[in-house]
């Protein structure tokens, strides 16, 4: 065998996986997204963005990852920073950190139900130390921003370790020589980090942004266990189009519409994070 060719054997099972499993499904996805009984147009996009129901969930989609993934940056890099500093215990806390990423979405969102719910933990606190007199319904129509900030809450506590086992990689990988010697020319520890840490960091944040950004536009089960139909969102819609109203073609053009929005803000995530030539992850 010729050993040019050795570095494409090597591809081509991934190459086969990826053509097999994503190419061709995409394009049955997209050719269903512009097929109408009338030929090929854009009826179907027409028609989800006309529905009343997708400007809502468009607004609730992007407001819950404006708001969650910037908290999810800030706490995975102070988590990252206090495992990177650990001398004992290290390994144990990390994985202590990144059970989450064992559990389901739906069981996430069951879990964070538990404590929300009537029944739950909240209301059984609420009502031993006599903030309420009886159980309330905490995630009822009556309290949408509650419904939100439960949302938030378990998508923070189930997705924050994504970002912390990339930012941890990251931070294995920047050389303890510029630390040492920024410590010996008198630099805080919070220039350090702002000197050192996010510049060599920027190709590990730009891969833990992007991976989230864009499962933060594909939020579901989280949002059905907790909000049902009280926070409608764009995966929701979808997962209505094709089941309940048996729209397939309609549930294509939304879904390239998610896709779309997740292509925008990925190439939003490298111009703003551009990696420098020779950079490593």
């Amino acid at each position: 065998m010729n050993p040019r060719m050795l570095p494409y054997m090597f591809i081509l099972p991934v190459t086969l996986f990826l053509c097999l499993f994503f190419l061709y499904p995409f394009v049955l996805v997209a050719g269903q997204a512009f097929t109408t009984p009338a030929g090929i147009s854009f009826d179907n996009f027409r028609e989800v963005i006309a529905y009343w129901k997708f400007p809502v969930s468009l607004r609730n989609t992007l407001l819950l990852a404006v708001i969650v993934v910037p908290v999810q940056l800030a706490l995975s890099l102070l988590m990252a920073t206090m495992v990177n500093r650990m001398q004992a215990g290290r390994d144990l806390v990390l994985y202590v950190w990144t059970i989450p990423l064992g559990i389901s979405d739906l069981a996430a969102g069951i879990v964070w139900l538990a404590i929300f719910e009537q029944s739950g933990f909240l209301n059984s606190l609420m009502v031993g130390v006599g903030l309420v007199d009886k159980p309330v319904a905490l995630l009822g129509y009556q309290n949408p921003v509650l419904v939100f900030v439960a949302i938030a809450m378990a998508e923070i506590w189930r997705a924050t370790a994504i970002m912390l086992v990339i930012l941890v990689a990251g931070m294995g990988l920047i050389p303890k020589e510029y630390y040492e010697a920024a410590e010996v020319f008198g630099a805080s520890p919070w220039k350090r980090f702002l000197k050192i840490t996010l510049p060599m960091l920027r190709p590990s944040l730009q891969t833990a942004l992007i991976l989230r950004v864009v499962l933060a536009f594909e939020v579901f089960a989280v949002v059905v266990a907790l909000g049902g139909s009280l926070y409608p969102v764009l995966m929701s819609q979808i997962y209505s189009y094709q089941f309940d109203l048996q729209n397939s073609s309609a549930a294509a053009a939304l879904a390239l519409i998610v896709l779309a929005i997740s292509i925008v803000f990925t190439l939003v995530i490298l111009r703003v994070l551009r990696v420098p030539k020779g950079a490593t992850i």
